[in-house]
Protein backbone atom coordinates (compact mmCIF):
# COMPACT_ATOMS: atom_id res chain seq x y z
CA UNK A 1 0.00 0.00 0.00
CA UNK A 2 1.39 3.41 -0.91
CA UNK A 3 1.88 6.07 1.73
CA UNK A 4 1.82 9.82 1.47
CA UNK A 5 5.20 11.37 0.70
CA UNK A 6 6.30 14.96 0.97
CA UNK A 7 7.77 16.76 -1.99
CA UNK A 8 10.91 18.83 -1.26
CA UNK A 9 10.12 22.37 -0.23
CA UNK A 10 12.12 25.55 -0.55
CA UNK A 11 13.64 26.78 2.73
CA UNK A 12 11.42 29.08 4.76
CA UNK A 13 13.17 32.46 4.73
CA UNK A 14 10.53 34.37 6.68
CA UNK A 15 11.67 36.24 9.75
CA UNK A 16 10.31 35.29 13.19
CA UNK A 17 7.88 38.23 13.35
CA UNK A 18 6.49 37.52 9.90
CA UNK A 19 6.20 33.83 10.73
CA UNK A 20 4.21 34.68 13.83
CA UNK A 21 1.89 37.17 12.13
CA UNK A 22 1.20 34.86 9.18
CA UNK A 23 0.74 31.82 11.41
CA UNK A 24 -2.79 30.45 11.14
CA UNK A 25 -2.73 29.45 14.81
CA UNK A 26 -1.64 32.93 15.95
CA UNK A 27 -4.36 34.51 13.83
CA UNK A 28 -7.00 32.29 15.42
CA UNK A 29 -5.78 32.99 18.95
CA UNK A 30 -5.60 36.72 18.25
CA UNK A 31 -9.14 36.64 16.87
CA UNK A 32 -10.35 34.85 20.02
CA UNK A 33 -8.82 37.51 22.27
CA UNK A 34 -10.05 40.39 20.13
CA UNK A 35 -13.51 38.83 19.88
CA UNK A 36 -13.81 38.51 23.66
CA UNK A 37 -12.62 42.11 24.06
CA UNK A 38 -15.13 43.35 21.46
CA UNK A 39 -17.92 41.41 23.18
CA UNK A 40 -17.08 42.87 26.57
CA UNK A 41 -16.98 46.37 25.05
CA UNK A 42 -20.38 45.72 23.48
CA UNK A 43 -21.84 44.69 26.82
CA UNK A 44 -20.38 47.78 28.46
CA UNK A 45 -22.14 49.85 25.80
CA UNK A 46 -25.42 48.21 26.82
CA UNK A 47 -25.78 45.61 24.08
CA UNK A 48 -27.73 42.45 24.92
CA UNK A 49 -29.40 39.69 22.96
CA UNK A 50 -32.72 41.54 23.30
CA UNK A 51 -31.33 45.04 22.69
CA UNK A 52 -28.53 44.91 20.13
CA UNK A 53 -26.47 47.91 19.10
CA UNK A 54 -24.30 48.61 16.08
CA UNK A 55 -21.30 46.70 17.44
CA UNK A 56 -23.27 43.61 18.43
CA UNK A 57 -25.13 43.58 15.10
CA UNK A 58 -21.82 43.81 13.22
CA UNK A 59 -20.25 41.00 15.22
CA UNK A 60 -23.33 38.83 14.77
CA UNK A 61 -23.36 39.46 11.01
CA UNK A 62 -19.67 38.57 10.66
CA UNK A 63 -20.05 35.38 12.69
CA UNK A 64 -23.30 34.21 11.09
CA UNK A 65 -21.97 34.92 7.60
CA UNK A 66 -18.96 32.70 8.25
CA UNK A 67 -21.18 29.88 9.55
CA UNK A 68 -23.37 30.28 6.46
CA UNK A 69 -20.32 29.86 4.23
CA UNK A 70 -19.37 26.66 6.05
CA UNK A 71 -22.88 25.27 5.82
CA UNK A 72 -23.06 26.06 2.09
CA UNK A 73 -20.17 23.66 1.53
CA UNK A 74 -21.51 20.90 3.79
CA UNK A 75 -23.85 19.03 1.42
CA UNK A 76 -21.58 18.82 -1.65
CA UNK A 77 -18.64 18.03 0.63
CA UNK A 78 -20.45 15.18 2.42
CA UNK A 79 -21.78 13.67 -0.81
CA UNK A 80 -18.50 13.73 -2.74
CA UNK A 81 -16.36 12.79 0.29
CA UNK A 82 -18.43 9.73 1.16
CA UNK A 83 -18.74 8.52 -2.45
CA UNK A 84 -14.99 9.02 -2.95
CA UNK A 85 -14.11 7.39 0.38
CA UNK A 86 -16.17 4.27 -0.41
CA UNK A 87 -14.71 4.07 -3.91
CA UNK A 88 -11.19 4.35 -2.45
CA UNK A 89 -11.75 1.05 -0.66
CA UNK A 90 -11.19 -0.69 -3.99
CA UNK A 91 -7.55 0.38 -3.75
CA UNK A 92 -7.06 -0.93 -0.22
CA UNK A 93 -6.01 -4.43 0.67
CA UNK A 94 -8.06 -5.97 3.49
CA UNK A 95 -10.65 -3.19 3.11
CA UNK A 96 -13.30 -5.12 5.05
CA UNK A 97 -10.89 -5.72 7.93
CA UNK A 98 -9.88 -2.05 8.05
CA UNK A 99 -13.53 -0.94 8.05
CA UNK A 100 -14.35 -3.41 10.83
CA UNK A 101 -11.37 -2.30 12.94
CA UNK A 102 -12.39 1.34 12.44
CA UNK A 103 -15.93 0.67 13.64
CA UNK A 104 -14.66 -1.35 16.60
CA UNK A 105 -12.37 1.42 17.82
CA UNK A 106 -15.10 4.01 17.29
CA UNK A 107 -17.24 1.95 19.67
CA UNK A 108 -14.42 1.36 22.19
CA UNK A 109 -13.57 5.05 22.56
CA UNK A 110 -17.26 6.01 22.67
CA UNK A 111 -17.77 3.50 25.48
CA UNK A 112 -14.85 4.92 27.47
CA UNK A 113 -16.08 8.48 26.94
CA UNK A 114 -19.67 7.79 28.01
CA UNK A 115 -18.50 5.96 31.16
CA UNK A 116 -16.39 9.01 32.06
CA UNK A 117 -19.47 11.20 31.48
CA UNK A 118 -21.65 9.06 33.76
CA UNK A 119 -19.03 9.04 36.54
CA UNK A 120 -18.61 12.82 36.37
CA UNK A 121 -22.37 13.35 36.42
CA UNK A 122 -22.71 11.23 39.56
CA UNK A 123 -19.69 12.75 41.33
CA UNK A 124 -20.18 16.45 40.47
CA UNK A 125 -24.02 16.31 40.49
CA UNK A 126 -24.47 19.39 38.26
CA UNK A 127 -28.28 19.15 38.30
CA UNK A 128 -28.41 19.38 42.07
CA UNK A 129 -26.11 22.43 41.98
CA UNK A 130 -27.91 24.31 39.23
CA UNK A 131 -28.35 28.01 39.85
CA UNK A 132 -31.68 29.73 40.30
CA UNK A 133 -33.71 31.20 37.49
CA UNK A 134 -33.51 28.22 35.15
CA UNK A 135 -36.78 27.49 33.39
CA UNK A 136 -37.59 24.29 31.50
CA UNK A 137 -38.37 24.81 27.83
CA UNK A 138 -39.31 22.82 24.78
CA UNK A 139 -36.32 21.79 22.63
CA UNK A 140 -36.28 23.23 19.12
CA UNK A 141 -35.62 19.77 17.75
CA UNK A 142 -36.34 16.30 19.09
CA UNK A 143 -34.54 13.06 18.40
CA UNK A 144 -36.23 9.69 18.85
CA UNK A 145 -35.27 6.26 17.58
CA UNK A 146 -38.36 6.20 15.40
CA UNK A 147 -37.60 9.61 13.89
CA UNK A 148 -33.97 8.55 13.46
CA UNK A 149 -34.98 5.46 11.49
CA UNK A 150 -37.52 7.39 9.40
CA UNK A 151 -34.88 10.06 8.77
CA UNK A 152 -32.72 7.47 7.04
CA UNK A 153 -35.26 7.17 4.22
CA UNK A 154 -34.44 9.82 1.59
CA UNK A 155 -37.35 11.98 0.53
CA UNK A 156 -35.43 13.00 -2.58
CA UNK A 157 -31.96 12.65 -4.03
CA UNK A 158 -30.33 15.34 -1.86
CA UNK A 159 -32.58 15.17 1.19
CA UNK A 160 -33.90 18.66 0.49
CA UNK A 161 -36.72 20.00 2.63
CA UNK A 162 -38.60 23.27 2.15
CA UNK A 163 -40.51 24.98 4.95
CA UNK A 164 -42.72 28.05 4.65
CA UNK A 165 -44.14 30.45 7.20
CA UNK A 166 -46.71 33.23 6.93
CA UNK A 167 -46.19 36.57 8.66
CA UNK A 168 -49.70 37.90 9.34
CA UNK A 169 -48.50 41.41 10.22
CA UNK A 170 -46.38 41.82 7.11
CA UNK A 171 -48.71 39.76 4.94
CA UNK A 172 -45.77 37.90 3.45
CA UNK A 173 -44.78 34.29 3.06
CA UNK A 174 -41.16 33.30 3.65
CA UNK A 175 -39.62 29.98 2.68
CA UNK A 176 -36.37 28.31 3.64
CA UNK A 177 -34.53 25.31 2.24
CA UNK A 178 -32.85 22.79 4.54
CA UNK A 179 -30.98 19.55 4.06
CA UNK A 180 -31.38 16.35 6.05
CA UNK A 181 -27.74 15.40 6.57
CA UNK A 182 -28.59 11.81 7.50
CA UNK A 183 -30.41 11.38 4.18
CA UNK A 184 -27.48 12.89 2.28
CA UNK A 185 -25.18 10.37 4.00
CA UNK A 186 -27.48 7.48 3.10
CA UNK A 187 -27.77 8.57 -0.54
CA UNK A 188 -24.01 9.07 -0.84
CA UNK A 189 -23.29 5.67 0.72
CA UNK A 190 -25.72 3.92 -1.62
CA UNK A 191 -24.28 5.71 -4.67
CA UNK A 192 -20.71 4.87 -3.60
CA UNK A 193 -21.51 1.18 -3.08
CA UNK A 194 -23.41 1.04 -6.38
CA UNK A 195 -20.44 2.60 -8.17
CA UNK A 196 -18.16 -0.05 -6.69
CA UNK A 197 -20.50 -2.81 -7.85
CA UNK A 198 -20.76 -1.30 -11.34
CA UNK A 199 -17.05 -1.86 -11.87
CA UNK A 200 -15.18 -0.35 -14.82
CA UNK A 201 -18.28 1.32 -16.26
CA UNK A 202 -18.45 3.54 -13.17
CA UNK A 203 -14.81 4.65 -13.41
CA UNK A 204 -15.60 7.95 -15.22
CA UNK A 205 -18.16 8.81 -12.54
CA UNK A 206 -15.70 8.02 -9.73
CA UNK A 207 -12.96 10.06 -11.41
CA UNK A 208 -15.39 12.98 -11.78
CA UNK A 209 -16.47 12.69 -8.12
CA UNK A 210 -12.89 12.73 -6.88
CA UNK A 211 -12.15 15.73 -9.11
CA UNK A 212 -15.26 17.52 -7.83
CA UNK A 213 -14.21 16.76 -4.26
CA UNK A 214 -10.85 18.43 -4.93
CA UNK A 215 -12.62 21.55 -6.22
CA UNK A 216 -14.95 21.68 -3.21
CA UNK A 217 -12.03 21.21 -0.84
CA UNK A 218 -10.17 24.07 -2.52
CA UNK A 219 -13.18 26.33 -1.99
CA UNK A 220 -13.36 25.17 1.61
CA UNK A 221 -9.66 25.99 2.06
CA UNK A 222 -10.49 29.56 1.14
CA UNK A 223 -13.27 29.56 3.73
CA UNK A 224 -10.86 28.11 6.29
CA UNK A 225 -8.33 30.85 5.59
CA UNK A 226 -10.83 33.51 6.71
CA UNK A 227 -11.62 31.57 9.88
CA UNK A 228 -9.92 34.25 12.05
CA UNK A 229 -12.46 36.80 10.81
CA UNK A 230 -15.32 34.41 11.53
CA UNK A 231 -13.83 33.63 14.93
CA UNK A 232 -13.75 37.31 15.84
CA UNK A 233 -17.45 37.71 15.03
CA UNK A 234 -18.61 34.43 16.58
CA UNK A 235 -16.81 34.89 19.89
CA UNK A 236 -17.73 38.56 20.19
CA UNK A 237 -21.41 37.89 19.46
CA UNK A 238 -21.44 34.98 21.95
CA UNK A 239 -20.04 37.14 24.76
CA UNK A 240 -22.69 39.79 24.12
CA UNK A 241 -25.53 37.32 23.75
CA UNK A 242 -24.78 35.05 26.68
CA UNK A 243 -22.51 37.07 28.94
CA UNK A 244 -21.34 35.37 32.09
CA UNK A 245 -24.66 35.30 33.95
CA UNK A 246 -26.16 32.29 32.19
CA UNK A 247 -22.86 30.48 32.30
CA UNK A 248 -22.72 31.07 36.06
CA UNK A 249 -26.19 29.56 36.60
CA UNK A 250 -25.05 26.44 34.77
CA UNK A 251 -21.47 26.67 35.95
CA UNK A 252 -21.20 23.20 37.48
CA UNK A 253 -22.73 21.66 34.36
CA UNK A 254 -20.22 23.45 32.12
CA UNK A 255 -17.38 22.45 34.44
CA UNK A 256 -18.45 18.80 34.35
CA UNK A 257 -18.62 18.84 30.54
CA UNK A 258 -15.20 20.42 30.10
CA UNK A 259 -13.59 18.15 32.70
CA UNK A 260 -14.97 15.18 30.76
CA UNK A 261 -13.76 16.57 27.45
CA UNK A 262 -10.32 17.27 28.92
CA UNK A 263 -10.07 13.75 30.35
CA UNK A 264 -10.87 12.22 26.95
CA UNK A 265 -8.59 14.55 24.97
CA UNK A 266 -5.62 14.73 27.34
CA UNK A 267 -5.80 11.39 29.17
CA UNK A 268 -7.71 8.73 27.20
CA UNK A 269 -6.37 9.63 23.76
CA UNK A 270 -2.72 9.95 24.92
CA UNK A 271 -2.99 6.59 26.72
CA UNK A 272 -4.23 4.97 23.50
CA UNK A 273 -1.45 6.65 21.53
CA UNK A 274 1.22 5.53 24.02
CA UNK A 275 -0.05 1.95 24.28
CA UNK A 276 0.31 1.66 20.50
CA UNK A 277 3.96 2.71 20.71
CA UNK A 278 3.51 6.20 19.27
CA UNK A 279 4.65 9.62 20.45
CA UNK A 280 2.04 11.63 22.34
CA UNK A 281 3.77 14.89 21.46
CA UNK A 282 3.76 14.04 17.76
CA UNK A 283 0.07 13.15 17.88
CA UNK A 284 -0.91 16.46 19.44
CA UNK A 285 1.37 18.59 17.27
CA UNK A 286 0.04 16.79 14.22
CA UNK A 287 -3.66 16.98 14.99
CA UNK A 288 -3.74 20.38 16.70
CA UNK A 289 -4.47 22.55 13.61
CA UNK A 290 -7.69 20.58 12.98
CA UNK A 291 -8.64 20.60 16.68
CA UNK A 292 -8.18 24.35 16.74
CA UNK A 293 -10.38 24.95 13.70
CA UNK A 294 -13.01 22.56 15.07
CA UNK A 295 -13.15 24.57 18.30
CA UNK A 296 -13.93 27.70 16.31
CA UNK A 297 -16.21 26.33 13.58
CA UNK A 298 -18.18 23.90 15.80
CA UNK A 299 -18.54 21.60 12.80
CA UNK A 300 -16.80 18.28 12.21
CA UNK A 301 -17.89 18.39 8.57
CA UNK A 302 -16.59 21.93 8.12
CA UNK A 303 -13.24 20.79 9.52
CA UNK A 304 -13.19 17.57 7.47
CA UNK A 305 -10.66 18.61 4.77
CA UNK A 306 -8.24 19.84 7.41
CA UNK A 307 -8.74 16.72 9.55
CA UNK A 308 -8.05 14.48 6.58
CA UNK A 309 -4.93 16.42 5.61
CA UNK A 310 -3.36 16.32 9.07
CA UNK A 311 -4.23 12.63 9.38
CA UNK A 312 -2.40 11.92 6.13
CA UNK A 313 0.38 14.51 6.14
CA UNK A 314 1.18 14.76 9.85
CA UNK A 315 0.13 11.41 11.31
CA UNK A 316 1.26 9.24 8.39
CA UNK A 317 -2.00 7.40 7.65
CA UNK A 318 -2.10 6.17 4.01
CA UNK A 319 -4.39 8.30 1.89
CA UNK A 320 -6.25 5.29 0.52
CA UNK A 321 -7.38 4.44 4.06
CA UNK A 322 -7.62 7.98 5.50
CA UNK A 323 -9.90 9.09 2.68
CA UNK A 324 -12.38 6.48 3.89
CA UNK A 325 -11.92 6.55 7.66
CA UNK A 326 -11.84 10.32 8.25
CA UNK A 327 -15.04 11.23 6.32
CA UNK A 328 -16.72 8.21 7.91
CA UNK A 329 -15.60 9.43 11.33
CA UNK A 330 -16.72 12.99 10.64
CA UNK A 331 -20.30 11.74 10.39
CA UNK A 332 -20.30 9.05 13.09
CA UNK A 333 -17.36 9.52 15.50
CA UNK A 334 -18.56 11.94 18.18
CA UNK A 335 -17.00 11.33 21.60
CA UNK A 336 -17.82 14.89 22.64
CA UNK A 337 -21.33 15.36 21.24
CA UNK A 338 -22.59 11.78 21.44
CA UNK A 339 -20.89 10.40 24.57
CA UNK A 340 -19.64 12.91 27.16
CA UNK A 341 -22.36 15.51 26.59
CA UNK A 342 -25.54 13.37 26.52
CA UNK A 343 -24.35 11.31 29.51
CA UNK A 344 -23.73 14.31 31.76
CA UNK A 345 -26.73 16.23 30.38
CA UNK A 346 -29.13 13.32 30.94
CA UNK A 347 -27.94 12.96 34.54
CA UNK A 348 -28.26 16.75 34.96
CA UNK A 349 -31.88 16.68 33.79
CA UNK A 350 -32.70 13.74 36.06
CA UNK A 351 -31.13 15.48 39.07
CA UNK A 352 -32.82 18.80 38.28
CA UNK A 353 -36.26 17.21 38.18
CA UNK A 354 -35.52 14.97 41.15
CA UNK A 355 -35.71 11.69 39.20
CA UNK A 356 -33.68 8.71 40.40
CA UNK A 357 -32.01 6.73 37.61
CA UNK A 358 -31.55 2.98 37.94
CA UNK A 359 -28.85 0.69 36.60
CA UNK A 360 -30.84 -0.16 33.47
CA UNK A 361 -31.17 3.53 32.60
CA UNK A 362 -27.44 4.08 33.01
CA UNK A 363 -26.89 1.08 30.76
CA UNK A 364 -29.25 2.66 28.20
CA UNK A 365 -27.16 5.83 28.26
CA UNK A 366 -24.13 3.75 27.29
CA UNK A 367 -25.99 1.90 24.54
CA UNK A 368 -27.50 5.07 23.06
CA UNK A 369 -24.11 6.81 23.05
CA UNK A 370 -22.26 3.91 21.41
CA UNK A 371 -24.96 3.10 18.85
CA UNK A 372 -26.65 6.45 18.19
CA UNK A 373 -23.69 8.62 17.23
CA UNK A 374 -24.91 8.90 13.63
CA UNK A 375 -27.81 11.00 14.88
CA UNK A 376 -25.40 13.93 15.26
CA UNK A 377 -24.38 13.62 11.59
CA UNK A 378 -21.25 15.75 11.83
CA UNK A 379 -23.07 19.03 12.38
CA UNK A 380 -23.88 21.00 15.49
CA UNK A 381 -26.52 18.42 16.37
CA UNK A 382 -25.74 17.43 19.98
CA UNK A 383 -29.24 18.58 20.96
CA UNK A 384 -30.69 15.85 18.74
CA UNK A 385 -28.48 13.29 20.48
CA UNK A 386 -29.54 14.59 23.89
CA UNK A 387 -33.25 14.41 23.10
CA UNK A 388 -32.69 10.91 21.71
CA UNK A 389 -31.11 9.94 25.03
CA UNK A 390 -33.80 11.61 27.15
CA UNK A 391 -36.64 10.04 25.18
CA UNK A 392 -35.01 6.60 25.48
CA UNK A 393 -34.69 7.04 29.27
CA UNK A 394 -38.18 8.48 29.64
CA UNK A 395 -36.88 11.79 31.05
CA UNK A 396 -38.69 15.11 30.41
CA UNK A 397 -37.61 16.69 27.14
CA UNK A 398 -38.29 20.10 28.65
CA UNK A 399 -34.95 19.68 30.38
CA UNK A 400 -33.19 20.37 27.08
CA UNK A 401 -34.41 23.96 27.29
CA UNK A 402 -32.42 24.40 30.49
CA UNK A 403 -29.15 23.85 28.66
CA UNK A 404 -29.62 25.65 25.35
CA UNK A 405 -28.38 28.98 26.69
CA UNK A 406 -24.77 27.81 26.95
CA UNK A 407 -24.82 25.17 24.21
CA UNK A 408 -22.60 27.16 21.81
CA UNK A 409 -19.98 27.54 24.53
CA UNK A 410 -20.00 23.80 25.20
CA UNK A 411 -20.15 22.91 21.50
CA UNK A 412 -16.72 24.39 20.90
CA UNK A 413 -15.06 21.90 23.23
CA UNK A 414 -17.28 19.02 22.11
CA UNK A 415 -16.38 19.47 18.44
CA UNK A 416 -12.67 19.81 19.20
CA UNK A 417 -12.73 16.42 20.97
CA UNK A 418 -14.78 14.91 18.14
CA UNK A 419 -12.18 15.92 15.56
CA UNK A 420 -9.26 14.76 17.68
CA UNK A 421 -10.89 11.32 17.86
CA UNK A 422 -11.64 11.29 14.14
CA UNK A 423 -7.90 11.61 13.44
CA UNK A 424 -6.85 9.28 16.27
CA UNK A 425 -8.76 6.15 15.27
CA UNK A 426 -7.38 5.90 11.70
CA UNK A 427 -3.90 6.41 13.16
CA UNK A 428 -4.34 3.61 15.69
CA UNK A 429 -5.87 1.23 13.16
CA UNK A 430 -3.13 1.98 10.62
CA UNK A 431 -0.49 1.29 13.29
CA UNK A 432 -2.16 -1.99 14.30
CA UNK A 433 -2.38 -3.10 10.67
CA UNK A 434 1.24 -2.19 9.92
CA UNK A 435 0.44 0.43 7.30
CA UNK A 436 1.30 3.61 9.25
CA UNK A 437 4.16 5.68 7.88
CA UNK A 438 5.99 6.15 11.19
CA UNK A 439 8.77 8.20 9.61
CA UNK A 440 6.14 10.72 8.56
CA UNK A 441 4.45 10.49 11.97
CA UNK A 442 7.72 11.23 13.79
CA UNK A 443 8.96 13.89 11.35
CA UNK A 444 9.58 17.38 12.76
CA UNK A 445 6.56 19.65 12.35
CA UNK A 446 8.39 22.96 12.16
CA UNK A 447 8.36 24.40 8.67
CA UNK A 448 6.62 21.42 7.10
CA UNK A 449 3.27 22.27 5.52
CA UNK A 450 0.67 19.56 5.77
CA UNK A 451 -1.14 20.62 2.62
CA UNK A 452 -0.52 19.07 -0.76
CA UNK A 453 1.83 20.82 -3.14
CA UNK A 454 -1.02 22.21 -5.20
CA UNK A 455 -2.85 23.52 -2.13
CA UNK A 456 -0.90 26.66 -1.39
CA UNK A 457 -3.91 28.26 0.23
CA UNK A 458 -3.87 25.80 3.12
CA UNK A 459 -2.50 26.84 6.51
CA UNK A 460 0.66 25.20 7.78
CA UNK A 461 1.19 22.50 10.37
CA UNK A 462 3.53 24.71 12.36
CA UNK A 463 0.84 27.33 12.47
CA UNK A 464 -0.83 26.00 15.59
CA UNK A 465 0.52 26.05 19.13
CA UNK A 466 1.49 22.69 20.53
CA UNK A 467 -0.03 21.73 23.86
CA UNK A 468 2.24 20.57 26.60
CA UNK A 469 2.60 16.83 26.16
CA UNK A 470 5.24 14.20 26.68
CA UNK A 471 6.24 11.17 24.73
Amino acid sequence: MSTTARAPKAPDTRGPIRKLLTSFGFQILAALVLGIAAGLIGRQLGATAENPNGLSATLDTIGSSYVTLLRAAVVPLIFTAIVASISNLRRVQNAARLAGQTLLWFAITAFIAVVIGIVLGLVIQPGARAGEGLEPGEPYTVGTWWNFLLGLIPQNFLGIGVSSSFDAEAGAVSSSVSFNILQVIVVAAVVGIAALKAGKKAEPFLVFTESLLKVIQRVLWWIIRIAPIGTFGLIGAAVIKYGWEKLASLGWFAIAIYIGLALVLFVVYPVLVKTHGLSIKQYFSGVWPAVQLAFVSRSSIGTLPLTERVTERNLGVPRSYASFAVPFGATTKMDGCAAIYPAIAAIFVAQFFGIELNFVQYLLIVIVSVVGSAATAGTTGAVVMLTLTLSTLGLPLEGVGLLLAIDPILDMGRTAVNVAGQALIPTIVAKREGILNEDLYNAPRAGLPFAEDDDDDAPEADAAPEPAATR
